[in-house]
């Protein structure tokens, strides 16, 4: 703070203190009797000690500095009350603040000077009656560097207490924004993942029906197509419905396991897609609800995908389980397509099926293999959205292999 605009309640304790100091030197009021000093002397102490209080803020230490000086040429005057209470305010103030070192060690100093002055004076005076000028020294240096310690402390507790406060709500916030876009993201996969099959198929149907003059052709479209709108209706109502979570009166959607794989196929045939299955589970405990969600998603995906981009041909549904893992293999051939109907793709199918498969700390990929056993295969390599190549490889296929660990012990 500049030395021409003190604070405003340092200006009013300065004030204060030289008003009441004029006003008791008037009066004729003084602290102490048969000092060489005396008179207007008493006003210099006074004056210099009121001139400091402007900086109490913006100098403490030099301000206490100088004060005690002004205490001590007090000594030699009368004494004036004013001046000792305005330096008791200086000690107090450089202690507040002054810097950290300052605030520690003077706390420390007035108590040793305490106690060493009441030690001196009643060995000099050899009377009780010299404890009382310890006492006075104490009031005078010690009770207001201790009592700015406390103030200080107090401060810095709130300070900190303020400033966790606010982490606090920053963390806060910064965990609000990650679930909603977590949330976000898992509404993005389901959406897809429930009516994005229903819809391409529909897409390559509808394109069916109005490239071909074939009644026939277009009825059997027709009825695909009717088919799928309803069932992808079905799905989205049920979605809608896990969103509304005020509806006490909605009943839990059912979470597609592995038990529905059959439908999945069945589906897929009716689009015209060959589907062969090999599930080789042994019988037993049903699978983590997660895991088979995940399974059953990754299926259909694969599915679709086949269903969009997929070269003539069988596609191959293999789900093992073994040694604490579930592995989901679907291939389809590689290869190029034969013009006609297809539906565009976006990619969102596999970075789902990524998604999906990293949550459960499983590994995934997806990509052109040079045979069915899985050699040489790219982690989200090739087409969009797991297209066919156009390289036409024969004996090449496209597949989706991803291992979803069932005993919970998968990486985070």
């Amino acid at each position: 703070m500049s030395l021409l605009r003190p604070h405003r309640d340092d200006a009013r304790i300065a004030a204060l203190g030289l008003v009441g100091g004029l006003l008791l030197w008037a009066l004729g009021l003084h602290n102490q009797a048969g000092r060489p000093l005396g008179g207007a002397w008493v006003l210099l102490p006074l004056v210099v000690t009121a001139a400091l209080e402007l900086v109490r803020r913006s100098r403490p230490q030099s301000a206490l500095l100088a004060g005690t000086l002004a205490l001590v040429a007090d000594q030699f005057t009368v004494g004036s009350l004013a001046t000792v209470l305005m330096f008791t305010d200086l000690v107090y103030a450089a202690t507040l603040y002054g810097s950290p070192a300052a605030a520690r060690r003077i706390p420390v100093a007035a108590g040793l000077l305490t106690v060493t002055a009441t030690i001196g004076f009643v060995a000099w005076y050899r009377t009780p009656e010299a404890l009382l000028i310890g006492v006075v020294i104490g009031l005078v240096a010690f009770a207001p560097a201790t009592t700015g310690a406390l103030v200080r402390n107090h401060q810095a507790a709130a300070e900190s207490a303020r400033l966790h406060a606010q982490q606090t709500a920053l963390l806060a916030e910064l965990d609000r924004a990650q679930a909603v876009t977590a949330e976000r993201t898992r509404m993005a996969r389901e959406l897809h993942d429930m009516v994005a099959n229903r819809l391409s198929a529909i897409a390559i149907h509808s394109t069916a029906a109005l490239s071909r003059d074939d009644p026939r052709t277009t009825a059997d479209a027709l009825a695909v197509i009717r088919e799928n709108s309803v069932d992808g209706l079905t799905e989205m109502r049920r979605l809608i419905g896990l969103l509304r979570v005020d509806n006490a009166d909605l009943e839990p959607a059912t979470v597609p396991t592995l038990d529905g794989i059959p439908a999945l196929v069945a589906n897929a045939r009716a689009n015209g897609l060959e589907v062969i299955v090999q599930d080789t589970r042994p019988p037993g405990p049903g699978l983590p609800p997660p895991v088979a969600l995940t399974a059953y998603r990754i299926t259909q995906e694969s599915l679709t995908n086949a269903l969009k981009h997929a070269a003539p041909g069988p596609v191959t549904v293999s789900l093992v389980q073994l040694d604490g893992a579930l592995t989901v293999r679907v291939t389809s051939p590689y290869g190029d397509r034969p013009a006609g109907p297809r539906a565009p793709g976006s990619g969102a199918g596999l970075v789902g099926m990524r998604e999906r498969t990293a949550l459960l700390g499983g590994s995934f990929r997806a990509g052109p293999e040079d045979s069915a056993d899985g050699a040489g295969g790219a982690d989200g390599a090739g087409p969009e959205d797991g297209a066919g190549g156009a390289d036409g490889a024969d004996g090449r296929v496209w597949q989706v292999y991803a291992v979803l660990p069932t005993d919970g012990k998968g990486a985070p």
